[in-house]
C-alpha cells in the first residue's frame, strides 16, 4: 500500500473543472513533484492534499486513512509557502516554535526542537532576530524550520524558491534534497521549474490543463515522454521535435528529414524501428535530446545506433562546460550539445552525430508517442 494515494481526484469551481481525475501514489519517504505550466492545477492539488480546498469527487489517503474530511489541523502535514508567511513581531526562533507553542508543547521541549532544526538548517545564529533582518535565503530556512519542527507524515512546498535569485535557488535545492536524504520524510513539491523537478523528485507527475500527463521517475519522463507536450516541456534546452517521413525497406527503419537545398537527411531508427515500421510512407515527429546529437569525437561509444551526416551549422553558442549549436532540419531549428572545445563556427558544415537510441517518436496529430 502506498504511503500518500490520490484516487480519482476531480477539483470543480463552478461549472469548470480544473482538476481532472488524478491518480498519484506515492511510497513513503517519495518525494513527489508536481510540475507543469502556470494554471495547470498543480497548486490546487497541493491545497487540497493539505485539506485547504474541498474535494469534488475522489479520495485522498494517508497511510491508507481516508482524509477528505479531516480539516488540515488533523492531517499531520505541514506546508512551506511560496511567502515564506512568518510573523513579522516574532524572532526566528518564536516563527519556528509557535506551531509546538499552539499545541500545547511545553517550553523545555519546543526549546530543544527549535535547537534541532535551527543547527539542522544553520541558522542558530540566528534565532534572535526579526524576519525583517533576514535575506530571501534565510527567511526560506525559518520557513523551512517552522515546518519541520513538528515533525509531520508529510511535507509540502508550494514553489518555496521561486522568490530566490538563481544561485540561491540552485544552493536552496541542494538543502532541501539534502534534508529530504537525510530525514527520508514523504514530500509533495509544486514547481513550474524543470529543472528543480528532476534534481529533486523521486516522482514527478506532469499536469497541463488539470489532466496528469505522466507519472515516472525523473529518468522515465526525461528519456521516455508519452507525448509531445511532456517531451517539449521538460528538459532545458528542450527536446528537438522535427517533422519527418518514416521509409521502411524490410528491416531497415528510418526518418527521412527535409533539408534546405539538399537531399533529404535519412537517420536510422534505432530502438522504435519495430514499432515505427508500422507507419511506413507517413509523417511523424522525431523527438530527439540536445545531448544526443553532438561532435563525432563526443559520440557515445555505447550506443548501438550512431548516424554520422554533415549538416550547415546556424548559430554557435559556447556555455563553459558545453557548446551549443544550431542548425535546420525538417524546417526547424534543432540544437545540438557538443563538446566545451568542439571546432565549429557559423557558416561551416560539420559532422553531426545523431544517437538515434535516444530518439523517439511523435503522432503530429495526436501529440502521442508512437515509438
Amino acid at each position: 500500500m502506498a504511503f500518500l494515494e490520490i484516487d480519482s481526484l476531480i477539483k470543480r469551481f463552478g461549472p469548470v473543472e480544473v482538476l481532472k481525475g488524478i491518480n498519484l501514489q506515492v511510497e513513503e519517504g517519495g518525494f513527489l513533484v508536481l510540475v507543469g505550466p502556470s494554471g495547470c492545477g498543480k497548486s490546487t492539488l497541493l491545497s487540497m492534499i493539505a485539506g485547504l480546498d474541498t474535494i469534488s469527487e475522489g479520495e485522498i489517503r494517508i497511510k491508507g486513512k481516508r482524509v477528505n474530511e479531516l480539516p488540515p489541523s488533523q492531517r499531520d502535514i505541514a506546508m512551506v509557502f511560496q511567502s515564506y508567511a512568518l510573523y513579522p513581531n516574532m524572532t526566528v526562533g518564536g516563527n519556528i516554535a509557535f506551531g509546538l507553542e499552539m499545541r500545547g508543547v511545553d517550553k523545555a521541549e519546543r526549546d530543544k526542537a527549535v535547537a534541532r532544526v535551527a543547527d539542522m538548517l544553520q541558522i542558530g545564529h540566528l534565532l534572535n532576530r526579526k524576519p525583517s533582518q533576514l535575506s530571501g535565503g534565510q527567511r526560506q530556512r525559518v520557513a523551512m524550520g517552522r515546518a519541520l519542527v513538528r515533525d509531520p507524515q508529510v511535507f509540502l512546498f508550494d514553489e518555496p524558491l521561486s522568490n530566490l535569485d538563481a544561485k540561491l535557488r540552485v544552493d536552496m535545492r541542494t538543502e532541501i534534497k539534502r534534508l529530504h536524504q537525510k530525514m527520508g520524510t514523504t514530500i509533495v513539491y509544486v514547481t513550474h521549474d524543470q529543472i528543480e523537478a528532476m534534481t529533486l523528485a523521486t516522482q514527478i507527475a506532469v499536469l497541463k490543463d488539470g489532466v496528469l500527463q505522466q507519472f515516472g521517475t525523473p529518468a522515465e519522463i526525461y528519456n521516455d515522454p508519452v507525448n509531445v507536450f511532456v517531451a517539449d516541456f521538460m528538459g532545458s534546452p528542450a527536446m528537438n521535435l522535427v517533422p519527418a517521413r518514416v521509409t521502411a525497406n524490410g528491416s531497415a527503419v528510418a526518418v527521412a528529414l527535409k533539408r534546405d537545398n539538399e537531399p533529404d537527411l535519412l537517420l536510422e531508427a534505432g530502438r522504435g524501428a519495430a514499432s515505427l515500421a508500422r507507419h511506413d510512407g507517413r509523417e511523424i515527429l522525431l523527438g530527439i535530446r540536445p545531448e544526443a546529437i553532438t561532435d563525432t569525437d563526443g559520440a557515445d561509444r555505447t550506443a548501438r545506433t550512431v548516424v554520422h551526416a554533415g549538416c550547415h551549422v546556424d548559430v554557435v553558442e559556447p556555455a563553459g562546460s558545453d557548446t551549443f549549436v544550431v542548425t535546420r532540419l525538417g524546417a526547424r531549428e534543432v540544437i545540438a550539445r557538443m563538446r566545451s572545445d568542439a571546432r565549429v563556427r557559423p557558416g561551416e558544415r560539420v559532422d553531426f552525430a545523431f544517437n538515434m537510441d535516444k530518439a523517439v517518436f511523435f503522432d503530429p496529430a495526436t501529440q502521442a508517442r508512437v515509438a
